[in-house]
């Protein structure tokens, strides 16, 4: 359900892109850039259609890719250990951290606090508590769906209503939706750039369908021999990135299945619903369970079939539905998180967190802070800290063994070097920022 919830909201966030000029997901910002404007000429049905069928072709091209992928990176995860682990998991913070905003001060920031809150709670090699302030309801530790539903659940909902968008609809009625011939010679080839490129950000820890469509939309208006259409309603503009953040959304699953690696903060989410129901990702997955891996898989071959039906035929209903005002949705939205978290303990104080979490995540949002890393960062935090520790109790405190080791040694070299190219980066545009001051 969350896996069809999750390549579903991929399919679903180009409709209001494309009619409202609002991304009804943030991987589909990209999309209104061309789509509103071709809607806007009248051609809301070819960018509609050209969104569904590219995302249709793409999210198969990520599913095989996952199918075939998936067992082999699952047989060389066993040669992991903790230190491996440790490197791994400190290499996906830093991914997470260096690619999914604008700043990377504040994904640091937002990285470190969750790790921070990662680990409140009890000790889980000692025993005792830690950083609870003595307070009862904090040596569980927080949550993970009361941290998620509240920083994006709740955080969303307010920044949403603040806004106030009085966005209209360009058309109400919709034709035209499949494609001309003169659509597919234009669109074939970006549909495939967009599924290839898609694919590979998905693999990477820290990668995920928002940083694919952006990096898609780039490649389609650097191969592009009119680039200057590019923002005009160019179809190139929708079918590379709607096409990118569907098999993004496919390829980020091979991480968190095969090394237990969440990449973003909706995989996060399907890894900590499968620990809930005792099964762990990772290495083993393939071989202890394999009913629920390969299940998986053929939901997602499934579920790119009936998305392709319930974005085409029914794209008029979509449109009725597109009229109902935000301020009606959005208390049914938190009378759903509020359910979903209570159900959890049937404990109030859990909705309370909730919602103080929710303010928490609308002020950062307010302060431009990526709230990704933080979700991320506690996740793997207690895998981070239980592989160092595991480490450390092997080799007797002797940090040694992570550089030691041939993997781990690689995996800490690359975040060395993701940090250095940063700091790099950040004295060259500092650099650079000095003479236009003076002048």
């Amino acid at each position: 359900m969350l896996a069809g919830i999750y390549y579903g909201a991929m399919y679903g966030g180009s409709t209001t892109s494309i009619l409202l000029n609002i991304p009804g997901e943030a991987a589909s910002v990209v999309t209104c850039i061309d789509g509103y404007q071709m809607a806007k000429k009248g051609r809301a049905g070819a960018a509609l259609g050209m969104a569904a069928i590219g995302s249709f072709i793409a999210g198969t091209f990520g599913v095989i890719g996952l199918t075939f992928v998936a067992p082999p990176l699952s047989a060389f995860a066993l040669k992991f250990g903790p230190a491996e682990y440790f490197s791994l998991t400190v290499l996906g913070l830093m991914l997470a951290t260096y690619l999914s905003g604008r700043s990377f001060i504040k994904g640091l920031i937002m990285a470190t606090l969750g790790l921070l809150l990662a680990t409140v709670g009890m000790d889980p090699v000692t025993g005792n508590t830690r950083y609870t302030f003595g307070l009862l309801i904090l040596e569980d530790g927080f949550d993970f769906l009361t941290l998620g539903m509240g920083l994006f659940g709740i955080g969303e909902i307010l920044v949403t209503l603040e806004a106030k968008m009085k966005a209209q609809l360009v058309t109400t009625k919709i034709t035209n939706i499949w494609p001309t011939m003169k659509d597919w010679a234009v669109a074939r080839w970006s549909i495939a750039r967009g599924s290839a490129v898609g694919f590979f950000v998905g693999l990477l820890p820290g990668g995920g369908a928002v940083i694919a469509s952006l990096l898609s939309y780039a490649v389609e208006k650097r191969t592009s021999k009119e680039p200057e259409k590019f923002g005009q309603g160019a179809l190139e503009g929708v079918a590379g990135p709607e096409s990118a953040n569907n098999s993004a959304a496919s390829a980020s699953f091979i991480p968190m299945l095969t090394l237990g690696i969440p990449g973003n903060p909706a995989i996060a989410m399907i890894f900590a619903a499968l620990l809930i129901q005792g099964v762990t990702p990772g290495p083993l997955l393939i071989k202890d369970h394999p009913h629920l891996f390969w299940a998986v898989i053929a939901s997602m071959y499934i579920g790119n079939v009936l998305l392709l039906i319930l974005n085409l035929p029914l794209v008029g209903m979509w449109v009725q539905m597109l009229k109902v005002p935000y301020s009606i949705l959005a208390p049914f939205i938190v009378l759903i998180c509020s359910i979903g978290v209570y159900s959890m303990k049937n404990d109030v104080t859990d909705v309370m967190m909730m919602v103080i979490f929710g303010v928490v995540g609308y002020v950062l949002r307010k302060l431009q802070f990526e709230l990704g890393p933080l979700l991320l960062a506690f996740v793997l935090g207690r895998i981070l800290e239980r592989s160092l520790r595991q480490a450390l109790l092997i080799s007797r405190g002797d940090l040694s063994i992570f550089v030691t080791k041939p993997i781990s040694a690689v995996l800490l070299g690359i975040v060395g070097l993701l940090i250095l190219v940063s700091i790099v980066l950040t004295l060259y545009s500092t650099f650079k920022a000095r003479p236009a001051r003076s002048a």
